[in-house]
C-alpha cells in the first residue's frame, strides 16, 4: 500500500513523563489500534535527542479519510484520553503528502 496522506506530531510531556508518553503511544501498534490498521503504512514514535520529554510521531496513511475514520474509533480515542493528562501543552501537527521514501524497522 502507498501512503497518500500523513502527518508529524510533536508532543511535549510534563517533566519526567516522556517514557510514559512513549509507552502509551506505542500501544497504537497493538492489534485493534490505529497503527495496526491496514490503512496505516507508517507509524513511527521517536524521542528528541536533546529533551527526553519531547516525542515525535510520524504517521502515513493510505488516505486522509482512512486516517480520520481510524482516529474517530474507540481505540484511538482511548489513547488520546490517556495521553491528555501527560502533556505539558498543545501538540504541534504538520500535515503532509508523502512523495517517496523507505521505512524498515
Amino acid at each position: 500500500m502507498i501512503a497518500t496522506y500523513g502527518f508529524n506530531a510533536t508532543l511535549t510531556a510534563r517533566p519526567g513523563r516522556g517514557d510514559e508518553l512513549v509507552d502509551v503511544l506505542l500501544t497504537g501498534l497493538d492489534e485493534g489500534s490505529p497503527g495496526a490498521s491496514e490503512h496505516c503504512v507508517v507509524y513511527l514514535v521517536c524521542r528528541s535527542a536533546a529533551d527526553p520529554d519531547v516525542v515525535h510521531v510520524t504517521e502515513g496513511w493510505t488516505s486522509e479519510e482512512d486516517h480520520h475514520r481510524a482516529f474517530a474509533g474507540e481505540a484511538a480515542q482511548a489513547i488520546v484520553a490517556r495521553i491528555a493528562g501527560m502533556l505539558a501543552g498543545e501538540s504541534a501537527y504538520t500535515d503532509y503528502v508523502p512523495v517517496r521514501g523507505k521505512a524498515a524497522f
